[in-house]
C-alpha cells in the first residue's frame, strides 16, 4: 500500500486476479473491432457479400484480427460500409461455417480460436513502389561509419561491448516504487500536461542542487535543457554551433555518431590526434570556432585529460575565441580515484558547453540527458527541441527525479562502481595473463579498455570470427576519422559480462588473435 504526505487516502492495493477477469471479460465482451479497420476496395471484384468475407479473413490471415477478438455487429458494419445488413450476416455466416468466426449467442460474432493462425510474417503489400527514392530524398543520413551491436548481443556469452549495463546491477524495484509514485495523483500533472517548452522542476532542481555541484559547476534552472540523451544534446548543439560550414575540432579517435551529427548540420570537421593523456590543445588549428572533446573518458581510449591540459584547452579556446562542447560521459564511474573537475567548472568566460547523461549510469533505453550552458544559448537550444519533439515525457523525468531525490541513484552508483573494479581486476589479469596489449584505459575507473592488436591484423575480420565463437568485441576503425584509419585497434566494454566468464572470453580472443597471426606469417 503507497501513502503520501498530507491527508490523502492510501491507494487501493492492485488485484492482480481481478484485473485478469476484467481484461478476459473485455475480450470477451467488451468494445469490437473498430469498423474503420473495414474498407472496401472500390475496384474489388465478386460480389458484396463474397468481398466482405474476404475482407474480414485477410484481417485473420494477416493477425490483424486475433482469436477472441469481437467483429462489429452485422447492423454497425453494414451502416458503415454502405450495404445490407443482410449482406454482411450472410458473410458472417459463411466465416463461420468456415471456422474463421464463432458465435457467443446475443454477444454477436468473434474470431475463432480454430481459425487459420497468421504467419510469422506480414504478406507483402501488392501496392508498388513507383517512387524514384534517390531523387526524391533531399538529403541522406546513412552511410556514415556506425558502431555496430547485434540486437541479441545478451544472447552471446562474451559480450565485450560498451554502452550495457548488467541487468541484475539495476535496482528494479525501487525504479518500480518510482514509476508508480509518478503516476500518483499528485504528480498526475507531470505525466498529462503538455508541458510546452519546460522541463520537470524537480529533476531540474536535483541536477542543480546535487549532480552539477559534484563536478564543481554552479548553474541555474534556466541555464539547463533537459535532452532525449546525450545524443541527442550533442544534435542541438551541433546544429546550434556547428551549422553552415563552421570549422570544428573533433579528438581522433573519437565517437562516430558524432563526426556523422556535424557532417550532417555542414560542418567542415577537423580531427586531432589524441594521445595518452587526451586532447592536445596545441594541435587545435586557427580557425577552429568549435571544440568538441570528452575530458573524464575519452571515447574510445578511455584516456582522462589531466588538470594541466584542461587549463591549456580554455586557453586555447579563448585565444582562438572558441566554444567548447564538452561530453562529459562516465564521470560517474571513477571508482579507482575522485573525478577531475570538469572544463565547464574552470570556465570563466561562459565558452564551454556541458552535455551530462543518465543513460550510461542508469540503463542506455532511459534516453535521459541535459544540456548546461550560459542563458543565450539555452534559450535557443531550448527552441529547437521544441521545433522537434516539445520536451522529453513527462513521467520518464519525474521517475528519474524521484530515483535520484531518494538516494537509489547514489546507490546503484556505488553498486556499480564496486563491480566494474571488480571486473576492471579480472579483465586487466586476464589480458597479462595472455600476452594482449592495451593500448589505453581510464586512470580514474570507466568500463572499457582500448586494445591494440599485432600490426596487419584487421580487428573487423577478428570480430566476426569471434562471433561465431559467441564472443564480441567492438572494431576501432568505425572511430577514426581518416580516409585509411589504423585496424588493429579494438574496443572491450566489461560492463555487461557476467565476471565469471571474463577470463574465459579472454582467452578465447588471445586464441584467434593466435591463428590470425600464423595466417599471416609468411
Amino acid at each position: 500500500m503507497v501513502r503520501r504526505d498530507g491527508d490523502h487516502k492510501p491507494e487501493p492495493r492492485c488485484d492482480r486476479s481481478r484485473l485478469h477477469k476484467s481484461y478476459v471479460q473485455l475480450k470477451l465482451t467488451g468494445m469490437a473491432i473498430p469498423v474503420e479497420t473495414f474498407q472496401l476496395p472500390p475496384d474489388g471484384q465478386g460480389t458484396l457479400q463474397a468481398r466482405i468475407q474476404q475482407l474480414v479473413a485477410e484481417g485473420i490471415l494477416s493477425g490483424r484480427f486475433r482469436h477472441g477478438e469481437k467483429l462489429p455487429s452485422s447492423r454497425r458494419l453494414a451502416q458503415h460500409l454502405g450495404v445490407s445488413r443482410i449482406t454482411v450476416t450472410l458473410a458472417y455466416t459463411e466465416l463461420l461455417a468456415n471456422d474463421y468466426l464463432t458465435s457467443k449467442g446475443r454477444s454477436g460474432y468473434y474470431v475463432s480460436d480454430g481459425a487459420p493462425e497468421p504467419p510469422a510474417f506480414f504478406p507483402k503489400s501488392p501496392e508498388a513502389d513507383r517512387v524514384d527514392w534517390d531523387a526524391a530524398i533531399a538529403r541522406r543520413f546513412t552511410g556514415a561509419p556506425r558502431l555496430e551491436k547485434p540486437a541479441d548481443w545478451a544472447q552471446y556469452r562474451f559480450p565485450f561491448i560498451y554502452g550495457q549495463t548488467d541487468p541484475q546491477l539495476f535496482d528494479h524495484a525501487n525504479w518500480r516504487l518510482c514509476a508508480m509514485q509518478a503516476l500518483g495523483a499528485r504528480d498526475f500533472d507531470a505525466l498529462t500536461r503538455d508541458q510546452f517548452d519546460r522541463d520537470d522542476p524537480e529533476l531540474v532542481s536535483f541536477i542543480v542542487r546535487h549532480t552539477l555541484p559534484r563536478r564543481g559547476i554552479m548553474a541555474d534552472p534556466d541555464q539547463i535543457l533537459i535532452t532525449m540523451g546525450a545524443q541527442n544534446a550533442l544534435w542541438l548543439t551541433a546544429q546550434l554551433l556547428a551549422a553552415g560550414g563552421r570549422r570544428v575540432a573533433i579528438e581522433n579517435p573519437s565517437y562516430p555518431d558524432l563526426r556523422a551529427l556535424l557532417l550532417h548540420a555542414g560542418a567542415r570537421i577537423t580531427p586531432v590526434a589524441v594521445d595518452q593523456d587526451g586532447l592536445t590543445p596545441d594541435e587545435i588549428p586557427e580557425g577552429t570556432q568549435v571544440i568538441y572533446t570528452t575530458p573524464s573518458h575519452q571515447c574510445p581510449t578511455s584516456a582522462t585529460l589531466p588538470r594541466p591540459r584542461r587549463d591549456a584547452l580554455i586557453a586555447r579556446a579563448a585565444e582562438l575565441g572558441a566554444v567548447i562542447v564538452e561530453d562529459d560521459y562516465e564521470f560517474e564511474m571513477a571508482y579507482l580515484r575522485p573525478p577531475s573537475p570538469a572544463l565547464k567548472s574552470l570556465d570563466q568566460d561562459g565558452r564551454v558547453i556541458y552535455a551530462g547523461s543518465f543513460s550510461k549510469s542508469l540503463f542506455p533505453g532511459l534516453r535521459l540527458g541535459y544540456l548546461v550552458g550560459p542563458q543565450a544559448f539555452i534559450r535557443e537550444a531550448r527552441a529547437l527541441r521544441t521545433s522537434v519533439l516539445r520536451h522529453p515525457p513527462g513521467h520518464i523525468q519525474r521517475t528519474t527525479a524521484h530515483f535520484l531525490r531518494l538516494g537509489h541513484y547514489d546507490a546503484l552508483i556505488r553498486r556499480m562502481g564496486r563491480k566494474l573494479a571488480r571486473r576492471r581486476t579480472v579483465i586487466e589479469e586476464a589480458i597479462a595473463e595472455h600476452g594482449l596489449q592495451i593500448a589505453g584505459r581510464g586512470t580514474h575507473g570507466g568500463s572499457s579498455v582500448w586494445m591494440e592488436a599485432p600490426a596487419g591484423m584487421e580487428t573487423s575480420r577478428l570480430a566476426a570470427q569471434l562471433r561465431e565463437r559467441s564472443v564480441l568485441i567492438e572494431p576501432g576503425a568505425p572511430f577514426f576519422d581518416e580516409p585509411n584509419p589504423p585496424r588493429q585497434f579494438y574496443r572491450l566494454g566489461y560492463s555487461s559480462i557476467p565476471e565469471a566468464r571474463i577470463a574465459e572470453g579472454i582467452a578465447e580472443i588471445a586464441q584467434a588473435i593466435s591463428r590470425n597471426q600464423a595466417a599471416l606469417a609468411p
